[in-house]
């Protein structure tokens, strides 16, 4: 599929749209009602002043610190629930972790939570050598698991994983298939080195057949659990009006899905996630892809999954400069009976895979939206 056609949904099948806006419409649910117009403009506003790169010559000293986390906040993380707190401390920065923005169900033990605080820290870390500040990043597990940044004068250096900041995305879409030259495998291969992390990237398309067939095992148990909807339902956004005002979550329109009012979304979203539909949808989805990529850490422990986040944003900067797309497909992962036999399936014996994502050359999808820093600044 080239950048220029649209995407196919990503979990409503056509007939089921129309069915449902007809619904809408005998409701009584108008396009004046919804305020569609005026809701997309103020999306795409805030989108605009969400992914940005900042003023490089920003002064005073607290203005960087908070555009650092400004930065941070623009990390992959899970649902969108964007699970992280920041306090600012003279040339500290510590990233603490949001257990009220938890996923219980498909996060029981916070696996994904901390993953996704190393994935901010990463961005920290790049955004703090643009504006000239070394970072030592440092694990404190008296602190709840919290990520404590110190930061020191150097020479400004802006990289091209810094660069990539503002644009990198998950692109939850086809990919046209085109395979990624070897140069650059290596170089995104080469991403775990930075860490103690493993990463094992597949080209091959038998293997990445066999992968997906432990994609579609993981999503056949997700959607069939009650809890997994419901969870998954709570984190949607399925319109640029809830975007706009929660500025988290999995906002519809970025999975190539139609703006549609809260109440018909929940609703279609029950009758229309079926075990088939997504089936088929990762099917195409995985096999239009041109490789996909796991990561392993060394420790079994929310250190070792910080380790593993800042690996894996990295890899996915990385991939954003070089013009390639990712998606995270971590239904192997979620599911405990699946993990084992896809553990077994990689040759690693008991350790645990904890991330997979697809990448590939693919289309530019709307944005989720991050909440600003003044509203993950706390004061401890």
């Amino acid at each position: 599929m080239s950048r220029d056609q649209a995407p196919r949904p990503s979990w409503m099948t056509r007939r089921q749209f129309v069915g449902g806006m007809a619904t809408a419409v005998l409701g009584g649910v108008s396009a004046s009602a919804f305020n569609y117009h005026r809701s997309n403009a103020t999306y795409q506003s805030l989108a605009a002043e969400t992914w940005r790169h900042g003023d490089p010559n920003l002064k005073p000293h607290a203005d960087v610190m908070k555009e650092l986390v400004r930065y941070a906040t623009l990390a992959a993380n899970s649902h969108n629930t964007q699970p992280w707190r920041f306090a600012l401390a003279g040339n500290r920065i510590t990233i603490y972790p949001d257990f009220a923005r938890r996923c219980p169900i498909v996060d029981p033990d916070d696996h994904h939570l901390f993953i996704s605080l190393g994935c901010a820290a990463e961005n920290l870390v790049q955004a703090a050598a643009a504006y000239g500040l070394s970072a030592a990043v440092s694990f404190n597990p008296a602190t709840q698991g919290a990520i404590e940044i110190d930061l020191a004068n150097m020479a400004p250096r802006r990289s091209a994983l810094f660069e990539a900041i503002p644009t990198r995305q998950c692109t939850r879409a086809e990919y046209n298939g085109k395979p990624v030259p070897t140069a650059q495998l290596d170089l995104l291969g080469g991403t775990g080195e930075y860490f103690d992390v493993s990463a094992f990237l597949l080209t091959d398309k038998r293997r990445i057949e066999s992968v997906l067939a432990y994609v579609l095992a993981g999503n056949s148990a997700q959607i069939s659990d009650a809890a997994f909807i419901r969870e998954l339902t709570h984190w949607m956004r399925f319109n640029a009006a809830s975007a706009a005002r929660w500025r988290d979550g999995l906002y519809s329109a970025a999975s190539g899905n139609p703006q549609l009012p809260d109440w018909l979304g929940r609703m279609l979203l029950r009758v229309a996630l079926t075990e088939s539909g997504q089936n088929d949808l990762y099917r195409r989805q995985v096999r239009s892809s041109s490789g996909v990529i796991a990561f392993i850490g060394s420790r079994e422990d929310k250190a070792g999954w910080t380790d593993v986040g800042r690996c894996c944003q990295r890899f996915m900067l990385q991939a954003t400069a070089l013009g390639i797309q990712q998606a995270f497909i971590n239904q192997p992962i979620e599911v405990p009976a699946v993990r084992k036999q896809f553990s077994t399936y990689l040759g690693v014996g008991d350790r645990r895979v904890d991330l997979m994502l697809r990448f590939g050359y693919g289309p530019i999808m709307p944005r989720s939206l991050r909440r600003p820093p003044e509203r993950v600044i706390t004061a401890s």
